[in-house]
């Protein structure tokens, strides 16, 4: 099942803003002949670093991730949030691709790799310290290279400034200590300069680099004859009078026919950091003019042809394993999941010692796939005990979730929440609805409706009935730099797993996603 709620292309040639209506964040991307690559910030998501897919940069596919589980590997048995894969910088270079990417609290990274989809090397450490964010190289003509990075003050205690290394060709090393070449506190109203992308083009080096925080900030493009400066710089997208807060940090890519693009992103609260398209040119003085006159555009006419198409978001469980849009919060154990031929994915109730979800590192999700949709599966508790429970997830900093929950008298529907500071309630709610008893296998069917602004309405139905509302409409929220996640999850309280049985499961038949007003019966 591969269909999508979110579709940018118009059908007449021409695509809709934004291109990408997920929390793709900080994304970087390029050109390599035909073909369009790009990735984005996966922080303590696992697998990290997504590799997407595209021929007119409009319609994009998954087609891997760089980052199979995340290191030091014992560092992430447990959800990380706001942590792991910062901004990444992709390139290719002498016949492979790079990505260098920052974790904030350990360093730079690099791996490489002869085909997008993988297999990529293991991770290099390029730079280690803490506060490293943003990393980008550049291979200049002469056969030297660079790394520019910017900082992060929580972790480093200065940021608002851009740094640049001489580095060894193969990246392997970087070859000096490094220099300020652009410092935010020098230029006025300057604040947060971060996300730098380095670029050589006609005797210029140019330094594409966002500014002002993601919710308010504008993009910058700063250019120099000399790698290492000094540089000028003028501001070359920003919000205006449009609805774009924020546009900023992206990439700039020329398509074939030599016209130039530059892809950005808005942050979006709950739905995240989603991802812009602009056409570009160069005045009369060969400055870049982004978008219209420097604001962002609701659409234009398409890079080039392509085929229609957008990052999966339904499964129906029915290959080997699961879609490539699916992450753990943690790095994941062998038997969490499984999918079984005529029974769909079959999740584990592993054994946890918390009743929050946002601590649970087997919570399996994915990105809320637009700003307005409806997802549903359905699903069973198969040999559970009492404390047992498995359902749907929103979540963000305060959660809620729709789904089976095994008590002492059997298995009830239920539909429970967390607030941003709260915890779980310990009972189910009265609108729980008793089910079954005696360990009779029962099934639901379970959903929720997403709106435009954030607010989700849960619903449930038993085999042949028609879906009823439970619970109160939950408003979504973000996470730590994240957008809101939509998960399946099973888990049982680890006092209560004895050494001599089975903890059970969960099957959950297939995940439906669908726009408004698609039938879902």
């Amino acid at each position: 099942m591969r269909t999508s709620a979110w579709n940018s292309d118009n059908g007449d040639g021409t695509y809709r803003n934004p291109i990408l209506h997920a929390d793709w964040s900080d994304p970087d991307a390029i050109r390599v002949g035909d073909d369009y690559y790009l990735t984005a910030s996966s922080f303590h998501r696992v697998p990290g670093l997504p590799l997407l897919h595209s021929r007119d940069l409009v319609n994009w596919s998954i087609i891997g991730h760089a980052l199979p589980r995340l290191e030091p590997e014992e560092d992430f048995l447990a959800p990380q949030h706001g942590c792991g894969v910062w901004a990444p910088a992709l390139r290719h270079h002498d016949g492979r691709f790079w990505i260098f990417y920052p974790d904030p609290d350990r360093g730079i990274f690099v791996v490489t790799a002869e085909d997008p989809s993988g297999p990529w090397s293991s991770p290099h450490l390029l730079k280690g310290g803490r506060g490293l964010i943003d990393p980008c190289p550049l291979w200049d003509e002469d056969g030297s290279a660079y790394l520019v990075h910017a900082w992060a003050k929580s972790r480093a205690g200065i940021n608002n400034r851009l740094t640049c290394h001489r580095m060894s060709p193969d990246a392997t090393v970087l070859l000096d200590e490094g220099t300020v070449i652009i410092d935010g506190d020098a230029l006025p109203g300057f604040r947060t300069l971060e996300g730098p992308k380095c670029y050589r083009q006609d005797g210029w080096y140019w330094i594409f680099a966002p500014a002002g925080g993601v919710k308010d900030g504008w993009q910058t493009a700063f250019r120099s004859r000399n790698m290492l400066g000094p540089y000028e710089e003028r501001i070359v997208l920003e919000q205006g009078d449009t609805d774009v807060n924020g546009p900023h940090q992206g990439a700039w890519v020329q398509a074939a026919d030599g016209r130039d693009w530059f892809l950005h992103f808005q942050d979006k609260d709950a739905f995240g950091r989603i991802v812009h398209l602009q056409p570009m040119e160069f005045d009369g003085d060969g400055w870049p003019v982004i978008g219209e006159q420097g604001r962002p555009v609701p659409g234009f006419a398409k890079p080039a042809e392509g085929p229609p198409g957008a990052p999966a978001d339904s499964d129906d469980f029915s290959s080997d394993a699961l879609g490539l849009q699916w992450t753990w919060s943690a790095n994941p154990q062998d038997d969490w999941a499984e999918v079984v031929p005529g029974r769909g994915l079959r999740l584990r109730c592993a054994p946890t010692d918390t009743g929050d979800l946002r601590e649970l590192p087997n919570l399996l999700g994915q990105l809320l796939p637009s700003d307005s949709f409806r997802a549903e599966t359905t699903l069973r508790l198969v040999d559970t005990g009492p404390g047992a429970r498995a359902g749907l997830a929103v979540l963000g900093y305060s959660y809620a979730w729709v789904g089976l929950a095994h008590n002492d008298i059997g298995v009830v529907v239920t539909c429970r929440s967390a607030g941003v500071d709260g915890t779980e309630p310990e009972t189910a709610p009265l609108r729980a609805v008793p089910l079954c008893e005696d360990g009779k296998t029962v099934e639901v069917t379970v959903g929720v409706e997403v709106t435009p602004d954030g607010r989700c309405r849960f619903d449930a139905a038993l085999t042949g009935q028609a879906p009823r509302p439970i619970g109160e409409p939950f408003e979504a929220t973000q996470g730590r730099w994240v957008g809101a996640t939509l998960g399946l999850f099973a888990a049982t309280p680890a006092a209560r797993v004895s050494t001599d049985e089975s903890n059970g499961s969960a099957e959950f038949d297939s995940m439906r996603i669908t726009a408004p007003g698609t039938d879902h019966a």
